[in-house]
């Protein structure tokens, strides 16, 4: 099943609640990556930076949806 981009859009940013859905998905899971703690604060970063991507995912799609196409390597 394909979604468009402007599904995306409809739902994440048009609809207001489908926009605090996605601020408070992006507090939750768009977190830095960890500086300190050798290994473990590798892995941890790792593992931020996977829950980040669905939100990236999403804003990308909300961005082509408004003409926005995406940069190299995103």
């Amino acid at each position: 099943m394909s979604i468009s981009p402007e599904t995306y859009k409809a739902i994440f940013e048009d609809d207001r609640r489908g926009a605090a859905i996605l601020e408070h998905l992006t507090q939750i899971f768009a977190r830095p990556a960890v500086t300190t703690g050798g290994i473990d604060a590798v892995l941890q970063t790792y593992h931020r930076d996977g829950q980040r991507r669905v939100i990236e995912f999403i804003v990308t799609q909300i961005n082509r949806a408004n003409g926005v196409e995406p940069t190299e390597g995103e």
